[in-house]
């Protein structure tokens, strides 16, 4: 078109009987005509507040139709909320829910490791009773020496062990080997007997004892129980003691308390 720059503010009533010629694509003429105002205010139905400049440029009336058509339709569109909505928020939970299932963990296997801490020393219990050596089998006797005798007295080697799984002022787990020798002291059960001690030869070296393995019977808890008394409970059947009768040259073995046995030990350097 050719015609100076034109302002006019269309208004709500400004409305004519060719309305729909202006929305459809079939519009018979492609440009307006600016010498007739008056016409051109009648063929357009727009809506208050929209404005119309008109340019010093040809413009075809297809694409004046499209502009007005496409701003007609942008006034419908709901803009679309970037939050979630309950049902997307939901849908996401589900989606991601942890099933809780109860879980029983098994109890780990304690092991004790052999620390370099060695205590060589003889046992004797609180009546001065020491642990001897029977000359005819492999069992230790309480007995009391006399002047002379010293000499009779068993030396062990009292191997010390630790145990990541032992809590705070547990009782500490020992093992008792006769020096020079490659008997232990072992708590053992035979034929559904009441456990009992025996001495055990042993060739390997046992830097690591893990329960319920073979050389478990080898461990028992040292506690100290007073100044200087120790007790030695078995690890592998707790409750069951090492112990001395009060008869003089009986058999050291193992014992349930309360009992008429002594369980009470002084440990001597000498």
């Amino acid at each position: 078109m050719a015609c100076e720059r034109y302002e006019k503010t269309l208004a709500s009533d400004d409305a004519c009987e060719t309305d729909s010629a202006i929305y459809s694509d079939s519009a018979d003429s492609d440009e307006m005509d600016c010498s007739d105002l008056p016409a051109m205010s009648c063929r357009c139905n727009m809506h208050e507040g929209i404005k119309l400049e008109m340019w010093r440029h040809s413009t075809s009336m297809k694409q004046v139709v499209n502009i007005i058509i496409a701003l007609e339709r942008m006034k419908n569109i709901k803009p679309k909320s970037s939050e979630f909505g309950e049902e997307e928020v939901l849908n996401i939970i589900m989606e991601n829910v942890i099933q809780a299932r109860r879980v029983t963990a098994a109890e780990a296997t304690p092991s004790y490791y052999k620390t370099s801490k060695t205590l060589q020393c003889s046992i004797c219990d609180q009546f001065k009773k020491f642990l001897v050596k029977s000359s005819g089998s492999p069992r230790l006797l309480g007995v009391t020496l006399r002047d002379g005798n010293s000499d009779s007295k068993v030396r062990f080697n009292l191997s010390m062990y630790a145990s990541p799984s032992a809590t705070p002022n547990a009782s500490q787990p020992v093992c008792l080997a006769i020096s020079k020798s490659n008997l232990y002291l072992a708590c053992t059960e035979s034929d559904g007997s009441s456990p009992h001690l025996v001495l055990e030869e042993v060739t390997e070296t046992l830097n690591t004892i893990k329960a319920g393995d073979q050389h478990a019977n080898l461990l028992f808890f040292r506690k100290e129980t007073g100044v200087a008394n120790n007790t030695f409970e078995s690890v592998k059947y707790p409750g069951w003691f090492i112990s001395t009768a009060f008869k003089d040259m009986e058999q050291v073995e193992v014992c349930q308390v309360p009992s008429s046995r002594i369980t009470d030990f002084t440990l001597e350097n000498k």
